[in-house]
């Protein structure tokens, strides 16, 4: 996996679908998006049994939508720098790249659970999620990881 968070290259810009996770000890959340429409969506909050990840719900999930690239939010700490999770999450891509054989991007995740949050916290208040769907919360990480991650691609004439 790179070593810094880095943008969508100008190479993905026309390409397919891509997987994005918010990487956790207990839950793995993933999102799918589009690079062409530069869309994403929340798909699964994947756990994690004794901190070890479900590499058999993955693949299955990588089988099912065949992303050509993977996106993993990079938990850094508030001034930038490394942390115990940051390592963590590096080596997930590290795990995604050699089962795959895909491109892993990271991407600053910084502020995004807080986001997901309140993304959640208004499904709720619209009546479309309930306090049982908080996992979904994961999910929703990913998919602004995936969004972030998007939009730092260079536009693409369709």
């Amino acid at each position: 996996m790179p070593a810094t968070p880095e943008p969508a290259p100008a190479s993905a810009a026309g390409g397919g679908s891509v997987l994005a996770f918010d990487v956790g000890r207990r839950i793995v959340g993933v999102a799918i998006g589009h690079r062409l429409t530069g869309t994403a969506r929340a798909l699964a909050a994947v756990p994690a049994r004794n901190g070890a990840t479900d590499w058999d719900a993955i693949a299955k999930l990588v089988r099912e939508w065949q992303p050509d690239a993977f996106v993993v939010g990079l938990p850094l700490a508030l001034d930038g720098g490394e942390q115990p999770m940051s390592v963590f999450a590096r080596a997930f891509g590290d795990e995604l790249q050699k089962r795959f054989a895909r491109p892993v991007h990271a991407v600053d995740e910084r502020h995004t659970s807080r986001e997901a949050a309140r993304r959640f916290a208004a499904q709720r208040a619209a009546g479309t999620a309930k306090r049982k769907h908080a996992d979904a919360i994961d999910a929703l990480a990913a998919q602004i990881i995936l969004e972030s991650w998007l939009a730092s691609a260079p536009a693409t004439s369709a």
